[in-house]
């Protein structure tokens, strides 16, 4: 796998993880290793670098906390091997390996952020993905903005958050 993405562009390297990925939340994946195929970025999202979505979780905000920032609960969740040092400065390595990065700010079920990147972007290359916790009643009204990812992901991480993050981790919740 790794000289086929080394062949790839660091775009299509990324849309083909989060094919991937997108099939393994789905289900779909039977663990062929096919080259990545390009996506296009729509015209509107071709220079975006950033994202911003809130969502609504059925758990207090130390619970979700614990579970971003638990190897066990991640993996748990994603269904995919995760090891995360819980602490400010600790590494991670998520979705398999596929995801890795710092942590840059820890507050005990409010805030978490992360130099965060996918292991097929250049070397060096991070973004920085801030999850905001509030509570709403028993519940967590996360705010996520992701920051600083290169020119033309937007149209795969946008969705890539549901379809990775938000919708098993509702599903895990529940």
């Amino acid at each position: 796998m790794k000289s086929k993405i080394a062949r790839l562009t660091r775009r299509q390297a990324t849309a083909g993880i989060a094919i991937v990925l997108g099939k393994l939340t789905i289900g779909g994946y039977a663990g062929a290793q096919q080259p990545a195929t390009a996506t296009t970025p729509s015209a509107a999202n071709e220079t975006r670098t950033s994202l911003h979505q809130e969502i609504e979780l059925p758990a207090a905000p130390k619970r979700v906390f614990e579970i971003l920032l638990d190897s066990k609960l991640f993996a748990a969740f994603t269904g995919m091997a995760a090891q995360i040092d819980p602490h400010p400065g600790g590494v991670f390595t998520t979705f398999g390996g596929l995801i890795e990065g710092r942590s840059v700010e820890l507050i005990t079920g409010q805030r978490i952020v992360q130099a965060w990147r996918p292991t097929s972007w250049d070397p060096g290359v991070y973004s920085i993905v801030r999850f905001d916790l509030k509570a709403r009643d028993a519940e967590t009204r996360l705010v996520l903005d992701h920051t600083g990812f290169p020119q033309g992901d937007f149209d795969h991480l946008d969705p890539g958050w549901h379809e990775r993050y938000w919708n098993p981790l509702i599903k895990y919740l529940a």
